[in-house]
């Protein structure tokens, strides 16, 4: 048997447990057993988090973008040497399969080192606004910083701190309550590696850790990844306390856009894997809807079909498994409660929706890998987001119809267009409304490249050098002479 993970909170430099003295239990997703605990933070916690963040302020914003940078390369590389011990737990406390997640710590190191060799860019200007004076503006940190993250990819949204440090901030980072393990070992790295309250971390709810992070009058800058309502709940919070920056990264609805001139063999294998099988659907960036036009629709379906059913599911620590189970019950039972809407509503379910067959499934939260055929835009499958293994094929009559359904949702992530007419791909890539848009491609992440979304699915853009900007203010200066 594993060993039991007890895990603690980082505020002010120091590991500590919660003053409510209460605990939060995290279950293995794959069988349900009890595998660690976290501290359950309450609003003093979430206070002297604040506190020591502020506190540590005034000696960070002032070394240097050299002193930064350095300080921020060695902690990267204790992330990087801790890779395998954070893997082992991720894999049993998120159910995500151990082939995908192994790639976490790599991508966090990448981003660290990436803003760590930006520091000397965050540049003011000089402007001839007048003949008898030096006009020029300078970038400022905020000061605190709030980082609320989300359960899927647990390590590398909380380890990726670089542009807020680099900028000058220091960080509250609240992990989710649902795959919160890992949290603990980034807390001893960062206690290691960086100046105490730089970066602190509080376990818990969001009643009892997120709510008061968004609601603290010293935290003006806000950065949430995670679902529509929530964000929502977050800008409603932030506004009745204080004027805040707040970002939000939201939840998608994606749009597999094929034109008729695309390949089957192709087109299929990219849906599956932009589905996002291997992390059961939770990504907000999974291609969730396939718009096919009528002369491929039965040829991408079949295949479609025969590679969703060949997915090996299984242990999520078996280099073999191609998709574990789902991150918790309530992920669980509300992907169940969007298959049997699918049914309900007159979709046609091709492939799996069910609990898989075998002894090794009759705990833990499993669901085959899903796909409904015959879907239209009145049902709910196609309209809502799932955030789970529930992939939908729809039929086009034309390019207008195809472009028209995959705005008419409330989101825009993310998007995928293929065909190798060159023209009708940069018209599609013009008029579909989404942030992130890949054309005869899908999933991939290029580092530089702002990634976020039009319309509910947030505000902002990270993984880019516009991500750092977003963590500082601008400042004009007037000196006459």
């Amino acid at each position: 048997m594993s060993e039991f993970i007890d895990g603690r909170m980082l505020i002010g430099g120091e590991l500590v447990e919660s003053r409510t003295s209460n605990w939060l239990e995290s279950v293995n997703p794959a069988n349900e057993e009890v595998i660690g605990r976290v501290p359950a933070a309450g609003p003093e916690d979430v206070n002297a988090a604040v506190e020591a963040a502020a506190g540590a302020f005034d000696a960070w914003a002032g070394l240097s973008m050299t002193e930064r940078a350095t300080a921020l390369r060695g902690y990267a590389q204790r992330l990087k040497e801790e890779g395998k011990r954070i893997l082992d737990i991720e894999v049993r406390d998120t159910g995500n399969t151990i082939a995908k997640l192994r790639h976490d710590v790599a991508s966090a190191v990448r981003g660290i080192e990436y803003f760590a060799g930006l520091g000397t860019e965050l540049k003011g200007e000089t402007i001839p606004a007048s003949a008898d004076a030096l006009h020029y503006s300078v970038r400022q940190p905020y000061g605190v910083v709030g980082r609320i993250v989300p359960f899927n990819h647990p390590i590398l949204f909380a380890a990726k701190f670089g542009a807020p440090l680099m900028a000058g901030n220091c960080v509250v980072i609240k992990p989710s309550e649902q795959s919160p393990l890992s949290a603990g070992v980034l807390a001893e790295i960062v206690r290691e590696t960086l100046p105490p309250g730089v970066v602190n971390i509080v376990t818990g709810d969001g009643a009892g850790a997120g709510d008061p992070l968004v609601r603290h009058p010293l935290v003006k800058r806000i950065s949430f990844i995670g679902s529509v309502p929530t964000g929502l709940a977050i800008q409603r919070a932030a506004a009745e306390v204080a004027v805040k920056h707040v970002s939000l990264e939201l939840g998608g609805k994606n749009p597999m856009i094929v034109f008729p001139d695309a390949d089957p063999d192709q087109v299929a294998a990219s849906a599956v894997a932009g589905m996002n099988f291997a992390w059961m659907g939770q990504s907000c960036g999974s291609m969730s809807r396939i718009l096919l036009p009528d002369s491929l629709y039965d040829a991408v379906l079949e295949r479609v079909v025969a590679k969703a059913e060949a997915i090996v599911q299984g242990d999520p620590a078996s280099e073999e498994s191609g998709a574990g189970p789902m991150n918790s019950r309530a992920q669980y039972e509300k992907a169940l409660g969007y298959i049997q809407a699918g049914i309900e509503d007159g979709a046609r379910l091709v492939a799996g929706g069910t609990r898989p067959e075998g002894p090794e499934f009759e705990r833990g939260y499993w669901i085959r890998p899903t796909v409904f055929a015959d879907v239209t835009r009145d049902m709910r499958i196609f309209r809502e987001e799932i955030f789970g293994p529930v992939m939908s094929l729809i039929r086009y009559r034309d390019v207008d119809e195809a472009m028209e359904l995959a705005n008419d949702v409330e989101y825009g992530l993310t998007a995928s267009i293929w065909t190798n007419d060159l023209k009708q791909a940069m018209r599609a890539a013009r008029d579909v409304r989404a942030g992130y848009v890949w054309v005869n491609g899908v999933s991939r992440h290029f580092l530089g490249t702002g990634f976020g979304g039009f319309k509910n699915s947030g505000t902002g853009r990270e993984e880019c050098f516009d991500e750092m900007l977003s963590y500082t203010e601008t400042k004009t200066v007037h000196v006459h002479v």
